[in-house]
């Protein structure tokens, strides 16, 4: 008989306990704050089909490579760089920035390729290019 009671008070804890633990657990669930910085060595954006739609990176010196491992530059050696894509639906990116110790550009894609702009100032040399739907280039230097 004293052991059935020294169960039905450790129910009637657990059930305190239990009830204790429920009634606290009704609060809201908020953010602490903000946080003062996000840090990380790059970030993409992904939408609903998971494919990149913009990202951010920074990438190492090294040979300049295009995405088919073609030289970009005679193979010149490029510093590091940090570069900002915005990618349209079809994988291919339409707004680029880019900066290194050398300089920075940006390039904006238009529609249609090859049409594009690019605006650049590498080295204190600024220019701009700009291509149209049928290749054909115009550089502007000061």
């Amino acid at each position: 008989m004293k052991s059935q009671r020294v169960w039905w008070a450790l129910t009637l804890v657990n059930l305190g306990v239990l009830l204790f633990l429920l009634l606290r657990h009704d609060q809201r669930v908020q953010a602490s704050g903000p946080l003062p910085v996000l840090r990380g060595s790059g970030l993409e954006i992904v939408d609903a089909q998971g494919k990149v739609r913009a990202m951010i990176a920074v990438l190492p010196a090294g040979p300049g490579r295009r995405a088919d491992g073609t030289p970009v530059n005679g193979g010149k050696i490029a510093p590091e760089t940090v570069l900002l894509r915005l990618i349209r639906p079809d994988g291919r990116p339409s707004v680029k920035i880019a900066t290194s110790e050398e300089g920075s550009g940006l390039t904006l894609s238009g529609g249609v390729d090859p049409a594009y702009i690019v605006l650049n100032s590498n080295g204190g040399d600024p220019e701009i290019t700009v291509t149209n739907k049928d290749d054909k280039v115009k550089t502007i230097k000061p």
